[in-house]
């Protein structure tokens, strides 16, 4: 659920960067940062080992005014993909308005995305979320790598529901599909939240009518 400050009239969104271990969700966030214009973003806060893998997460604010008469945020978070964050992934979750799963497309990665996208589905459960009830998108990322996995196979495992979710292609070492992956998880979660708040507004309507 965003964070709303009427009297400041400010949106908070919470968009949450998921994957297996050097899937490129830190590269995301620093291909995001570098290539905003610096008035409409904030800064970018990485906290990393040796390996330059994420230890905690990394944030940055992107301001937007996808809400008339609100000034939009959307606030992007990173977490580890080691099995040994699992409770860091489970905490940065929380309140989780959107989700982007960054895949690995690397043919030997296949396994570790599956068990990354189990991790997901799990933590989200233990927050009282569900994938059915959060924006999703998919990035299927290294597409420029010889050994990437077909498109079809990454969606077979990673996508294969009734209602698919969006996916994209990436490169994000180059920047590709990084920004309209970014755009359509926040068209996303402001589209849920219009719709959520119109539902609202009609049992408010029913209320005062009875």
């Amino acid at each position: 659920m965003p964070a709303i400050d009427a009297q400041e009239r400010t949106v908070r969104f919470k968009i949450v960067y998921c994957g297996t271990p050097l899937s490129g969700k830190t590269t995301n966030l620093r291909q995001i940062h570098a290539r905003l214009d610096p008035q409409g973003r904030g800064d970018l806060v990485s906290l990393s080992t040796a390996q330059d893998r994420t230890l905690f997460f990394d944030f940055l604010a992107v301001e937007s005014q996808a809400i008339p008469g609100y000034r939009t945020s959307f606030h992007l978070y990173t977490v580890p993909g080691q099995v040994t964050y699992n409770a860091t992934l489970q905490l940065v979750l929380r309140q989780a308005d959107g989700v982007v799963f960054v895949a690995d497309s690397q043919m030997d990665r296949q396994r570790d995305n599956v068990h990354a996208f189990q991790a997901l589905e799990a933590n989200l459960r233990l927050n009282g979320s569900s994938l059915d009830r959060l924006p999703l998108v998919l990035q299927y990322n290294k597409r420029d790598l010889p050994n990437s996995a077909p498109v079809e196979y990454l969606e077979f495992l990673l996508n294969n529901r009734p209602v698919p979710h969006l996916s994209f292609e990436a490169d994000a070492k180059n920047g590709r599909n990084v920004l309209a992956t970014l755009n359509a998880i926040t068209q996303a979660v402001v589209a849920r939240f219009q719709e959520a708040r119109e539902q609202h507004r009609e049992v408010l309507r029913d209320v005062i009518a009875a």
